[in-house]
């Protein structure tokens, strides 16, 4: 089973995170795919959950990482302390590698030209050969997306055969008084 094998990878990986606090084997007991299946540890007790959403292909889920506080209380003292290296709990070699590692981020931008607010049944009915009037011309300003968030603003245009975007600025959100 691939999640099998992928809970063996995290788990074993977790453990050798903990070793320089103290030896630790996290064990696979069994997979529950019901979150409420899952009896870990009583529900009035305190526990760390990490959330993590895996995506390989076209597959993807989340995998949820559940720690009860009893389990950290025997390394709480070496989780406290601060490391060689850290300044006021900031460690400067590790920020410098990650704000490198950040510039070096693929991201993937969306070019929208014009967005539409249709009835539900209005696009369940579009059809192949529909036609669907967007309100911009060739001169209208085209907004570049990462994600939600609306980075730059520009034309449209063309470069060579192909549809190209010239950037006018960065997004500004207008304020409304």
């Amino acid at each position: 089973n691939l999640v099998e094998r992928m809970v063996h990878v995290v788990l074993s990986d977790l453990s050798a995170a903990f070793d320089p606090l103290s030896p630790v084997t996290f064990r696979f007991d069994r997979l529950e795919t019901n979150p409420r299946f899952a009896t870990i540890s009583r529900p009035s007790n305190a526990a760390i959950v990490a959330k993590l959403r895996i995506d390989m292909e076209d597959r993807g889920g989340r995998l949820e990482l559940l720690l009860p506080y009893a389990t950290l209380e025997p390394v709480r003292e070496l989780l406290l302390q601060m490391f060689m290296g850290e300044k006021f709990g900031r460690d400067s070699i590790w920020e410098t590698h990650l704000a490198e590692e950040l510039w070096m981020t693929e991201v993937e931008l969306e070019a929208v030209l014009d967005t539409q607010t249709m009835r539900l049944g209005s696009v369940f009915s579009l059809d192949v050969g529909s036609h669907m009037d967007l309100g911009a011309t060739p001169q209208s300003q085209v907004t570049l997306y990462c994600g939600d968030v609306p980075m730059y603003v520009g034309r449209m245009g063309r470069k060579g055969d192909q549809i190209a975007i010239r950037i006018d600025g960065r997004f500004e959100k207008k304020v409304i008084d």
